[in-house]
């Protein structure tokens, strides 16, 4: 009987022990959530400028009738698109930046080349 009591009081106390554990790791991971990644923060004002422009466009260009053909296609002559213009251009892969780039069917080929040892 004493073996029984004695068992019952470890597993309520391991029990406890876990309960407590699980608790505190769900109090932290919601209360400092956002300190995981502090150490590569931008300045707040990096992309904002930029995006309030566009914002500042899309909200002109939804408050009119819409643009027509020939608006369209000079503001698409300014970059990627009328809206966005060419924010982030630099960021983006095309043609003229990847010329060292090897397409996925190249990497298909060379992956299989060296799975079966043939050239």
């Amino acid at each position: 009987m004493n073996f029984a009591r004695l068992t019952q009081s470890v597993v309520r106390s391991f029990r406890f022990i876990i309960a407590t554990a699980l608790c505190l790791t769900l109090l932290f991971s919601n209360v400092l959530p956002a300190s995981a990644n502090s150490t590569s923060r931008s300045a707040d004002t990096d992309a904002t400028s930029q995006l309030n422009k566009i914002q500042e466009k899309t909200d002109k260009i939804g408050a009119s009738k819409g643009p027509d053909l020939e608006e369209t296609q000079a503001e698409t002559q300014n970059g990627l698109n009328e809206v966005q213009g060419d924010a982030d251009k630099d960021k983006m892969f095309r043609p003229s930046n990847s010329q060292n780039a090897t397409s996925i069917e190249n990497q298909v080929e060379n992956f299989l080349e060296k799975a079966t040892g043939k050239k």
